[in-house]
């Protein structure tokens, strides 16, 4: 499974933005979800977006009772305890929030991760996407990371970051790194929802179908070299990641998930195959559990058909169904450098 896992991890794709119409606050609502580029990175970083009503909350100067505005995705960073400096984007909005987590080698801007944004901006919901360490614009080297630093990202963010209940939505090892989460604070989680979960990949997905060429390669060198579908360099896995892997695992203890759990999984994920959510979906212990497996997608999850699956799914969480709370907004962030 280790070389099939690789083979999903493909190139970020561009930063993509949602532009209004001027720059002073005569967005459309129909605008929103469309994708399109952000206009000129000189121009005013922010641009009011006036959504009617429900969201609340103190206008930035101009805009009516009833109205909010929010500011267009700007990257910020958050320095965390650990001294890593976390690379994110957050749209206010009423709670609970949603936070996405991204996959292996993969960063904030795929596209699960902007139509999610793309939604929670639709319908008002805060929203919170970031880079672990070592992936995308966040500080550190990716080989120098391991499952425990990109999880203490991930908690730090939500600490730091947001407030209330968060409904959490984990792509591929997103979704180990969510169930780590719950795990450690779950009376932060509202929901959680998996796409593609891949819980224990590094022991389950990487060390059990190592050779034993690469098994001893890995202990005597401390990283092995496997071949990449999208990188002319083979991708590196160290020993780090794997014996930190180890410390990790969620699916050989109890996993109470004291909410609604929803896993996705498509029938032709060669990564992360159908066994994997067959296996989290009878281990974990919740009074809301469901899986629900796509005839004919892949890994990605990422097809239009799939991304309208997933917008299906958020609205009928049942923390979304309830009337919103007040809107969340982000505290100040540290000073771009």
């Amino acid at each position: 499974m280790a070389p099939g896992f690789l083979k999903a991890i493909k190139p970020a794709i561009g930063v993509t933005f949602i532009t209004a119409n001027g720059m002073a606050g005569n967005a459309s609502r129909s605008s929103l979800g469309k994708g399109e580029k952000m206009l000129d990175a000189g121009a005013k970083r922010r641009a009011a977006l006036i959504l009617d009503g429900h969201m609340g909350g103190p206008a930035d100067g101009g805009a009516s009772a009833g109205t909010i505005e929010v500011p267009f995705p700007v990257t910020q960073y958050l320095d965390t305890p650990q001294g890593r400096r976390i690379a994110y984007v957050q749209t206010p909005g009423a709670g609970p929030g949603l936070v996405f987590l991204g996959g292996f080698k993969s960063d904030m801007t795929g596209t699960k991760a902007q139509f999610l944004e793309n939604w929670a901006r639709e319908t008002g919901r805060a929203f919170l996407r970031f880079d672990y360490s070592g992936h995308g614009q966040s500080s550190e080297d990716f080989l120098d990371g391991c499952i425990g630093d990109w999880a203490e990202d991930a908690l730090q963010a939500i600490r730091m970051l947001t407030t209330g209940k968060q409904v959490l939505v984990g792509s591929s090892m997103g979704g180990w790194i969510a169930l780590l989460v719950a795990r450690a604070m779950p009376e932060r989680v509202a929901a959680l929802v998996g796409i593609a979960a891949a819980p224990d990949f590094t022991e389950d997905g990487m060390w059990s179908d190592f050779s034993e060429t690469q098994r001893a390669a890995l202990m005597r060198d401390g990283h092995v070299d496997l071949p990449s579908d999208y990188a002319d360099e083979p991708y590196r896995i160290t020993r780090r990641l794997i014996e930190d892997g180890r410390t990790r695992l969620v699916l050989r203890s109890p996993l109470p998930l004291p909410f609604p759990v929803r896993l996705l999984q498509g029938s032709d994920d060669t990564d992360v195959p159908v066994s994997v959510a067959l296996k989290l979906f009878a281990h974990a212990d919740s009074p809301d559990l469901n899986l629900t497996l796509v005839k004919g997608a892949d890994h990605r999850f990422s097809e239009p058909e799939n991304l309208a699956l997933l917008a299906r799914t958020w609205p009928k969480l049942p923390p979304l169904t309830r009337q919103p709370e007040p809107a969340r907004w982000p505290q100040a962030a540290p000073a771009v450098p």
